[in-house]
């Protein structure tokens, strides 16, 4: 509901828009000169940060055409985090709402397929063979029917993301730290077949909530032979 008296911007001007939201947010501070920026990003990324008394803000073009409603939300959670303070229920809510939409993932995949890029290393490790072992997997879990997707090993050794699906560029990677000699097989196994779990159950969308790991999911995830052993060793691990 917009107040009496309140002034109302141009849908063109999002400049404006974040000038009201930060004089709502900070009634005593001089409103700093804002700047919009809308760039070719790969996903539906924002950015913002005050300097040297300017309010620049970079958003994804491909939130450009985003309703006037959902520009408001974003410029309400960017500048809640910058001056750290509780993003407000109803503009997460209303920002997630949007992302999720069915038309609105399908154009954020078909950006990410064509400016992104996903640089992994070559599937044959030094101690393990992602190839080989998604086929082996393929045949004792997929009855072998599951497409191998583009397997790969990350460029960096994290332990706190041990492997991902990318569903955009159909890739899985498993973290470089899982290739090493006391890492036993049966840890590498356990983290490539929870991914071609991702692959056989995409992830569900309804309203604002992004269900990653479902019902289904989960329940499949533990047919995994000596599921609770390889859980141990991962945690071990971490």
């Amino acid at each position: 509901m917009l107040a009496t008296g309140a002034a109302l911007e141009p849908a063109s001007d999002p400049e404006a828009l974040y000038a009201r939201v930060f004089r709502e947010m900070k009634p005593r501070t001089p409103v700093p000169e804002i700047r919009v920026q809308f760039r070719r990003y790969a996903n539906a990324n924002a950015q913002i940060r005050l300097y040297g008394g300017v309010l620049l803000v970079r958003i994804a073009d491909t939130l450009a055409a985003a309703p006037w409603d959902v520009q408001e939300a974003l410029a309400e959670i960017l500048l809640s985090k910058l001056f750290r303070r509780p993003v407000p229920p109803n503009m997460h809510d209303r920002y997630r709402r949007y992302l999720n939409r069915s038309e609105v993932r399908k154009t954020l995949d078909q950006v990410r397929s064509l400016r992104g890029r996903k640089l992994v290393e070559d599937p044959r490790g030094t101690h393990h063979d992602l190839l080989q072992i998604f086929d082996a997997l393929n045949f004792q879990y997929f009855f072998g029917l599951m497409a191998r997707p583009t397997l790969g090993w990350s460029r960096q050794a994290s332990r706190t993301l041990l492997g991902h699906y990318d569903s955009t560029h159909n890739t899985i990677v498993l973290s470089r730290i899982l290739d090493r000699a006391e890492v036993p097989r049966l840890a590498v196994e356990y983290v490539m077949y929870h991914e071609m779990l991702h692959v056989r159950h995409p992830v569900e969308h309804k309203g604002a909530r992004r269900c990653v790991h479902t019902r289904a999911f989960k329940d499949e995830e533990t047919l995994f032979t000596n599921f609770r052993e390889a859980k141990l060793l991962l945690r071990r691990l971490a």
